[in-house]
This record gives C-alpha cells, structure tokens and sequence, in this order.
C-alpha cells in the first residue's frame, strides 16, 4: 500500500519548521577492499524493529537496538510512528530483510552476516540522528563488518 509520506510528515510534523534536506556533494566513495563473496555484510534499518524482550521503541526514541542475526520472524517487535507497519509485520523482510541475508550467505553471494542488524528509528532530527551515528559504527566495527545494508524507511 503507497504511502502519502509528505503530507503524512507535514500532518505530524506542522509544529516544527519545514525539513531542510542534505545535499551532500563531498561524501568519499570508498570501494570495497574485497569481494562481496568475502565480506561480512550487516543490516542496517531505521524500521523500528526490536526482538520481543528488549525495551520497546517510543516516539522521538533516540536509541538503537541490535537484533541478533538468527532472531526468529515470531520474537520481532515493531513501532514506529512514520509508516503503516502492516506489510513488515506480515513479512519483516521488507523492511528488515534478516532472512534474505541469511539466504545470501549459506548461497555464498555474500561471505557472512554480521552477529547483529541495527534498527533504530528515524527521527526527523539530523543533529539527534548524527549523534548516535558513532555508537552505531562501533557496534559494526566490533562485528568486524565489511558493508552494510542499509534499508531506510
């Protein structure tokens, strides 16, 4: 089902000054040092997905979860304010795609998957979303990730 997101952001967000978008003409392009059948490969989702047990996601939530890579469909969680979660919560693959990296993997198209998907929500705050950019590149340098899949919702 299409989402009306402009006007859905506009309705949510009328209090607030209009969102300025990033252009960014400076980002480096950094090619991969090896070959995607080699590199340990995470997920990356601002979907909101949490496993059944962790504290639950709020609006405006500022944190992150790590969703260990062979959590069950049945343990996964979802909140998030920004889209109907009817589609992810009948298939989480489609906004969480864990299964399809687990796929990916035991084919050999990608080497492994990292211990953990990061989910987090998206917070219409660039400065909120840049300061836990640093927590969220240790967690993947601790798990020795060579790219990342990111799926933004």
């Amino acid at each position: 089902m299409p989402i009306a997101y402009i006007p859905r952001t506009r309705e949510r967000y009328w209090k607030f000054p209009p969102y300025r978008w990033v252009t960014n003409h400076e980002a480096p392009w950094t090619p991969l040092g090896k070959p995607i059948r080699e590199c340990r490969v995470a997920l990356v989702s601002s979907g909101g997905f949490y496993v059944n047990g962790q504290p639950p996601f709020v609006d405006s939530d500022p944190s992150f979860r790590l969703v260990p890579v062979e959590t069950r469909r049945e343990d996964l969680r979802i909140f998030h304010h920004g889209y109907r979660d009817d589609d992810a919560d009948r298939d989480p693959n489609c906004v969480l795609p864990l299964e399809r990296l687990r796929e990916l993997a035991a084919t050999g198209e990608i080497g492994s998957v990292a211990e953990a998907a990061v989910s987090f929500l998206f917070s219409y705050v660039p400065r909120r979303d840049l300061e836990r950019a640093p927590q969220i590149a240790g967690e993947l340098r601790r798990m020795g990730v060579d790219a990342a899949l990111c799926v933004p919702v």
